[in-house]
């Protein structure tokens, strides 16, 4: 096999007596989690039992930083000043890898969530706290985003390492951005369109866009969401159309 990815998942999104997504089938699925760290989703509980699920599966555990927005999701836009950003972000990343640490792991990346993900493309300064948030707590750490945004250029100059993602069930813009979550094509909801789609972006590099246009990205990690009805085997199709298509899946750390 000379083509490789990692396979990741948004986890640990459930609150209290409210679950969300199906952490357990996932988690025998995809090679890294993005989870929770109890601003966007999440609470002290379901951070421990995801943590030590992914220490038991050796699925490498991700900071899924976000907004301090229970309500909203993460997914509402919040204008912040940067340094209250930044010291928000470095708070969720040591809340989750203490419950790393006692499951005898630790967080091994970041990746923003939401309206935060969609933010750095391009806030500048948003971006920036984000980086410098990593950079002071630990700059070993890869920071997962978008090709082509403004997290990844200022942590690229910042001196961090930088994994490029793609997504295989969200639609793209012909700039290369994730559509809206408002829009109604945002999401890709035929599970063989989405195959597809993770196969050409793995062994080609490349997605179309919702005009047509074809993009190249390159990625090194797949995002398959677990909030979407139907998750946990759509993400076992992806895994094995790789498989069968040469693709070696592995974590990126």
């Amino acid at each position: 096999m000379d083509a490789m990815i990692d396979l990741n998942s948004d986890l640990g999104e459930g609150f209290g007596a409210w679950p969300l997504g199906d952490d357990e089938a996932l988690l025998d699925v995809v090679t890294s989690a993005n989870i929770a760290c109890g601003f966007h989703a999440g609470d002290p509980s379901v951070l421990r039992r995801v943590t030590e699920r992914a220490a038991e599966r050796g699925v490498s555990i991700g900071a899924q930083v976000g907004y301090r927005d229970l309500a909203g999701f993460g997914r509402r836009f919040i204008d912040m000043d940067p340094h209250d950003l930044a010291n928000d972000v470095i708070y969720q990343i040591g809340a989750l890898d203490g419950f790393a640490r006692i499951a005898g792991s630790a967080v091994r990346y970041v990746k923003p969530h939401g309206a935060l993900y969609n933010a750095v493309v391009s806030h500048a300064e948003q971006a920036a706290a984000v980086v410098e948030a990593v950079r002071r707590y630990d700059p070993s750490l890869p920071i997962l985003g978008l090709p082509g945004s403004e997290l990844v250029k200022q942590a690229e100059e910042a001196g961090l390492s930088v994994v490029l993602e793609s997504f295989a069930d969200r639609a793209y813009t012909p700039q290369g951005t994730l559509v809206s979550r408002r829009d109604p094509l945002a999401v890709v909801r035929d599970p063989d369109a989405v195959v597809e789609r993770s196969v050409r972006m793995a062994v080609e590099g490349a997605v179309q866009a919702v005009d047509g246009t074809v993009l190249s990205l390159s990625p090194q990690s797949l995002c398959v969401h677990g909030d979407t009805p139907g998750a946990v085997e759509l993400a076992r199709r992806v895994r094995k159309a790789l498989a069968d298509a040469g693709v070696e899946v592995k974590p990126f750390v």
